[in-house]
């Protein structure tokens, strides 16, 4: 079946349902649950939701590691009529306070760790702790039956959180059809069977990880989240759980190709998927000679307003390792100049994304809104609504589409997207420094590493100890992905003709 032609968006809690109800679902430590038994939970926690006297549209957010709780509260929000608002755990409670205020949410869920580092904090919801809330659902008599099959896909069912290139994060806002036809697509062309499990590695705040739970369960196939510590955990969980299915993005890859894997992890591997950076050629190498031709490699690029956008073929991996493919299925993908015509074959453009994947735009922010969500070009075969991307991109004669660029002064590493604003705004908090600019710079293991100019409100104390001063503030106050690596002081920023700090001249620097 071309599922592009079929009108197959449903409610999101109807992944629970599965194809076969004894089947393997969810494998936790706890246990495993079947789809039958997915169902019953999603159904229980979808009724104790209403009753803490929510309404249809309220917001739910989860501060959580990967529990069964967080596991199933995508559809549990959903069934109950509400809007779930994960929150990646990495966060510090500053970034938390934000996503929550921003959010609406009306109630937080955590555990009782996190949820005492709000106290001090102005946290205007209900906050529950997540055992007493497990423990709750034990004395629900009636759990929630699914939705209804006439439920409006086009209804709100997840804000998820994600950096801009400046302020705070923005809530991306996600309906019942973007993350089910998402989950569609992705089981569609990766050929994921109902006797395929997940390793579920990366964090579920994320569009990539919350949909390595939806993939699977609309294959009908079986997830397995994991929180590792390290890269061997991982390959002990391969060998383990004989995992078929391994998503990581580019820095994981290059901590699991330094190790020996076991032969039980690598004969049950059928693919490996890797987004939130590109591989290299280098790296392609290393993984086919640990996984050998008989386990798919998929090269994909995607961003949260659009979840997914491309894929490449796994047999052309090995001749194309840069590409990042062609359109996933319900992607319309166009490679415009900057007259918004079509670019021709090797000519760089802006890639725009278009079709039912095409989020509804950010939460509460219409003037961003507009800015990245525009009327789809006039050769857009779907029309409506398309994301404008900004990363400038080329598509070769055969087809394949090559990145180039990123417009904006984002930050990607360790495949987080990270906010140069949102680091700079912290460290000025601090009173220690009076401006700073923070950068993106290539490094080998994350893909980019964090490189921070300050200039010191004081600038008598040494260098050092203004860096010294300062990392152990930022330390406190931001998640651990987005500590810099390198902190410079500058006793005077370099300007631009406008009289603004001139970041081109900052990324030039030969720094020791």
């Amino acid at each position: 079946m071309n599922i592009e032609s079929e009108n197959v968006a449903f409610p999101l809690d109807h992944l629970a349902i599965g194809k076969e109800p004894e089947a393997d679902a969810l494998v936790m430590r706890s246990g495993t649950l079947s789809y039958k038994m997915l169902n019953h939970r999603v159904g229980l926690l979808a009724a104790w939701l209403q009753g803490q006297g929510l309404v249809k549209g309220d917001r739910v957010a989860t501060w959580l590691a990967k529990t069964e709780l967080a596991c199933i509260m995508p559809l549990a929000a959903a069934r109950a009529g509400l809007v779930h608002v994960p929150v990646n755990p990495l966060l510090k409670p500053a970034q938390v306070v934000h996503i929550v205020a921003d959010s609406g949410a009306r109630l937080l869920i955590s555990n009782a760790g996190r949820l005492k580092t709000l106290e001090d904090s102005e946290v205007n919801c209900g906050l529950f702790e997540d055992k007493i809330v497990s423990s709750d659902l034990e004395s629900i008599a009636e759990p929630m039956v699914p939705s209804a099959a006439t439920t409006d896909t086009d209804d709100l069912a997840a804000i998820l959180y994600t950096s801009g290139s400046t302020g705070r994060p923005k809530g991306v806002m996600l309906s019942h059809a973007n993350l089910t036809l998402g989950a569609l697509s992705v089981a569609e062309y990766l050929k994921l069977s109902d006797d395929d499990r997940t390793i579920c590695v990366l964090p579920l705040s994320f569009d990539y990880g919350q949909n390595q739970l939806f993939s699977a369960w609309a294959a009908g196939g079986c997830a397995v989240p994991l929180d590792y510590l390290t890269p061997r955990d991982v390959m002990k969980a391969c060998a383990r759980e004989q995992i078929t299915t391994l998503a990581a993005v580019p820095p994981l890859w290059v901590q699991l190709v330094e190790h020996e894997w076991p032969e039980e992890a690598v004969t049950s591997m059928r693919r490996l998927t890797n987004s939130g950076g590109a591989l290299t050629p280098t790296l392609v190498k290393q993984l086919r000679g640990i996984f050998g031709s008989g386990t798919d490699i998929y090269a994909m690029y995607g961003l949260t307003e659009a979840f997914r956008s491309t894929y490449l073929d796994p047999a052309l991996i090995d001749d194309n390792p840069t590409s990042m493919g062609r359109a996933i299925p319900f992607a319309e993908i166009l490679v415009v100049d900057q007259t918004g015509a079509i670019a021709g074959p090797d000519q760089a453009g802006e890639l725009v994304h278009c079709g039912p994947l095409v989020a509804q735009g950010y939460w509460s922010d219409p003037e961003r809104t507009a800015q990245r969500f525009k009327k789809a070009p006039g050769a857009s075969s779907y029309g409506g609504t398309a994301v404008f991307s900004g990363d400038t991109v080329k598509r070769s004669e055969d087809g394949l589409l090559y990145f180039v660029s990123r417009d904006d002064a984002m930050i990607k590493s360790s495949g987080n997207r990270i906010s140069p604003t949102e680091i700079e705004e912290i460290a000025v908090e601090s009173g220690i420094i009076a401006e700073a600019v923070a950068l993106g710079v290539p490094d080998e293991r994350l893909g980019q590493a964090i490189r921070l100019f300050v200039r010191a409100v004081d600038p008598e104390p040494q260098s050092a100890a203004i860096s010294d001063q300062l990392g152990k503030y930022l330390k406190q106050n931001l998640p651990n992905f987005m500590h810099p690596r390198d902190i410079v002081p500058l006793s005077e920023f370099p300007k631009n003709p406008n009289g603004k700090l001139d970041r081109n001249a900052l990324a030039s620097m030969d720094i020791e």
